[in-house]
């Protein structure tokens, strides 16, 4: 497979995982607001755009909410990372099926429309629906209509990759302002914000059936970052990684090897590690050490499959 193509294929399922984990991020600030009012407007979006890996901006619900929906400048921002979705998609038009192609133009037009802003505005629940449900479609279809040789398994990276950096940031930035209770008055509004994690990780009821819904801060950590069977956990994307890179070709020799052992590594790690362990450990630079070695498998994925040098590609 050309490199271009690997390129643009992993780029496009990066960049809809993207665009979902922000629309359910959001949707679910959006509605912790109206039950809480512990943290001011500047905490809150504070928090949010961190839990991003974003700098702060002027911290109102509505120049927040508005630049992570719409504002094309905004890397993480849903329209910026939909339209970066499709432009990828468009480059390899002749490699993916046509049903993918329909569902993502479809979705970038839904967004791009002039109503999308006036929905936004009279029910942005509806909006980010559309989102969602317009991603996870893509999804499916790709599952559903797409040979699933090398050009799947870069899309599976890249869904996979983003999805286990995005929980791993978002777990990090909650448990820095949450771990612990600071006075009574605060205990029920912190509740709500655990559960508020949770369902922006689409977590809430499937957590529930493995621990009732008894939400203590170290389960949530321990399901969102260990159970081997919830699609957005950390280990659960980090198995499905680590599956995409046995599945594929040797690219550069020197970086295929490298890139398999660092997969192996931090599947190893998930796979062995039990939650007394990292939180004695240190729950903070625990999730900088995944976050970490998350970079360190796209670059070598770039190194062995995208970027390598042209006397690799010729057989030199």
């Amino acid at each position: 497979m050309l490199s271009r193509v690997a390129d643009n294929l992993y780029w496009t399922s990066r960049y809809l995982e993207r665009a979902d984990h922000t629309a359910a991020l959001l949707d679910e600030h959006l509605n912790l607001m109206l039950d809480s009012a512990s943290e001011s407007v500047d905490q809150r979006w504070t928090r949010v755009l961190a839990s991003l890996g974003m700098p702060a901006l002027e911290a109102t619900t509505r120049s927040v909410a508005g630049a992570l929906a719409f504002d094309p400048a905004c890397r993480s921002s849903i329209v910026s990372s939909i339209g970066a979705a499709r432009e990828n998609a468009r480059q390899v038009r002749e490699q993916i099926s046509s049903e993918m192609w329909e569902q993502i133009n479809r979705l970038y037009h839904a967004v791009r429309h002039a109503e999308a802003e006036k929905l936004w505005r009279a029910d942005p629940h509806a909006f980010l629906s559309t989102v969602r449900e317009g991603a996870q479609l893509f999804q499916g279809v790709t599952d559903s209509t797409m040979n699933h040789d090398q050009g799947w398994r870069f899309i599976q990276l890249g869904r996979y990759l983003e999805r286990a950096s995005a929980v791993t940031v978002l777990l990090d930035v909650h448990f820095r302002s949450f771990s612990s209770v600071r006075d009574s008055s605060q205990e029920l509004s912190e509740h709500l914000e655990w559960i508020g994690l949770l369902k922006g990780c689409s977590a809430f009821e499937a957590y529930c059936k493995v621990y009732t819904a008894d939400v203590k801060p170290e389960r949530v950590a321990e399901f969102l970052l260990l159970n081997e069977v919830f699609p957005h956990s950390v280990r659960f994307c980090v198995e499905r990684i680590a599956s995409a890179v046995a599945a594929l070709p040797e690219g550069s020799r020197k970086a295929s090897n490298r890139l398999g052992r660092l997969t192996g590594r931090l599947r190893a790690a998930l796979s062995f590690s039990n939650i007394d362990e990292v939180m004695g450990g240190g729950l903070h630079s625990w999730l900088e050490n995944i976050l970490r070695q998350c970079h360190l498998i796209h670059v070598a994925m770039r190194e062995a499959y995208i970027d390598y040098p042209i006397e690799i590609a010729i057989g030199a």
